[in-house]
């Protein structure tokens, strides 16, 4: 267990080439895992498709095979990612952030003022932040957006000379940036940690975070269909309720805790490690949804079937990443 010493990886460092994970027999047992739920999930919604009595039944039954058609898709997606290896990985995930940052910026407000900028957030900041990830320069990754960003963003509005809501439009594209690309980019990140014992099989870590993380997601949301009685936030999410998130995040932390052996955590680790990634998820699920409802909008977009926008379904891993991976790298990394 490392120390977590600023020593780690602080710059850039020569690298032995990242193969495939073909051969890793118990990826192919998560993966094979997440098939049969899919399939599962599938019989169960033709099932209930051919049994449902009214409109209102239709509506739920046709909802619910449409985000597990969704999941098809995603799953067969990632699952192509991991297999091409750290760069495809990468790529996805990079493709992701300016999906995500793209739908954010097109609903909030921006001036003529904002375009350099936003230029300079699709085509150089978020490009870069998943380049240090190549080239495992953690030290300039850690700092590059909350740090260097930080401060070009603003200063190049202000080179604009366009000083009206200023702190506003500065504020809201450094939030966007933070989220869909400094956040987000954590999760790939965790391709490039050195864990003793676990070399070769980070793939597992990665596919651990999203598994857990969107598990807790769709938990959630069956636990409040069953069970929800009391909204936590009925001005935000009216579909979030107390039952829901007690319900999905403990579910989703036992499934964690049940796949210990896939990484390199004790079960009481993977416990700890599971519920700090529900507990996350929920959050980014709720303050994304604040921002939607602020500017008036039900989803970030309609890319997804079933779901939204492509920010609507990674809203909440955009929360558990980052802690997720300074979790891994500080108490598990060389």
């Amino acid at each position: 267990m490392s120390t977590g010493s600023p020593g780690y990886f602080p710059q850039r460092v020569a690298t032995t080439r990242w193969v495939p994970h073909v051969e890793d027999t118990q990826l192919a047992w998560l993966f094979g895992g997440v098939l049969g739920v899919l399939v599962l999930a599938s019989a169960i919604g033709a099932v209930l498709k051919q049994t449902a009595k009214n409109d209102a039944a239709h509506a739920t039954i046709n909802n619910l095979n449409a985000r597990t058609r969704a999941w098809w898709k995603m799953c067969a997606i990632f699952a192509l990612t991991l297999l091409i290896g750290r760069i495809g990985s990468l790529v996805l995930f990079g493709l992701l952030s300016l999906l995500a940052l793209r739908e954010y910026i097109t609903l909030i407000p921006t001036r003529r003022g904002d375009h350099r900028t936003l230029v300079w957030s699709f085509f150089v900041i978020t490009p870069l932040q998943y380049y240090l990830i190549a080239i495992r320069w953690y030290g300039f990754f850690a700092i590059m957006i909350p740090a260097v960003a930080f401060l070009f963003i603003p200063t190049r509005i202000a080179m604009a000379g366009d000083t009206e809501h200023f702190l506003e439009r500065a504020a809201k594209i450094q939030f966007g940036i933070m989220i869909c690309s400094y956040c987000l980019s954590h999760a790939p990140a965790l391709l490039i940690l050195r864990i003793p014992g676990f070399v070769g099989h980070d793939a597992r870590l990665l596919f651990y975070l999203v598994l857990v993380d969107q598990s807790s997601d769709v938990l959630q949301y069956v636990w409040g269909r069953l069970t929800g009685r009391h909204k936590i936030a009925p001005q935000v999410s009216p579909n979030k309720t107390w039952e829901g998130f007690v319900g999905g995040v403990l579910m989703a932390t036992a499934l964690g805790t049940a796949l210990w052996w896939a990484t390199p955590f004790t079960p009481l680790q993977a416990a700890g490690t599971s519920l700090v990634i529900g507990l996350l998820g929920f959050a980014g699920g709720l303050v994304m949804s604040a921002i939607k409802r602020d500017v008036g909008v039900k989803d970030f977009g309609a890319i997804i079937e079933g779901h939204g926008g492509i920010l609507d379904r990674i809203d909440s891993l955009c929360f558990a990443a980052p802690i997720f991976f300074h979790l891994v790298r500080y108490f598990f990394a060389a």
